[in-house]
């Protein structure tokens, strides 16, 4: 049974806190009010929160993430234009976080599914897949098991390196559902 410390308490944070309970996992949820006092007590630290929220998370808390599998889920899209990424060309948000948290594993997590696709742990008529991608075997190892106790898929999509693809799929699902070519209910799916 994994420990969880989920950073936001909107739908995502609220949809893989789900998950994740559902497979007996004990999950803690530190709001945007909370944010800088309230203390992390997961090995496994999610943060659900808008990208431009995470510099904040990270000054705060930099030091108690050390040690700790630290999951990415950002989008980080430009929310002026809602058409490009903020994050350097090349790179992700989570090799920036990663950076940033040289002591904790960054594993990029939950950023091509949509909360509802989450809680019906299903897409499409196929099951809801969860791409993780990281460095650390282990971390993803132990991420996957927590998902999958919780009745959705997870796959290792690969290094960290892989959260830039990931990050321009999410990107893609997310103009989509904007411009309601897609539904929120919807988006892509992994079929094996």
């Amino acid at each position: 049974m994994a420990h969880v410390t989920i950073f936001g308490t909107g739908n995502m944070a609220n949809a893989i806190g789900g998950v994740f309970a559902e497979g007996g996992s004990s999950v803690t949820y530190i709001s945007a009010e909370e944010s800088g006092t309230a203390p992390i007590v997961g090995d496994i630290v999610v943060l659900a929160v808008p990208y431009p929220a995470v510099a904040g998370i990270l000054s705060a808390y930099g030091e108690q993430l050390a040690g700790k599998t630290v999951v990415d889920i950002t989008n980080p899209l430009n929310f002026e234009t809602f058409d490009s990424l903020v994050v350097p060309a090349g790179s992700s948000a989570a090799a920036e976080i990663q950076a940033a948290l040289p002591q904790s594993s960054v594993v990029k997590a939950f950023n091509t599914t949509f909360a509802a696709t989450l809680v019906a742990k299903t897409v499409g008529g196929a099951p809801t897949t969860v791409q993780v991608a990281g460095d650390s075997a282990e971390a993803k190892s132990a991420l996957i098991a927590a998902i999958a106790a919780g009745g959705v898929q997870a796959i290792d999509a690969g290094a960290l390196s892989r959260a830039h693809e990931l990050e321009a799929l999410g990107f893609l699902q997310l103009t989509l559902a904007v411009r309601e070519a897609i539904s929120w209910t919807g988006g892509f799916a992994v079929v094996r």
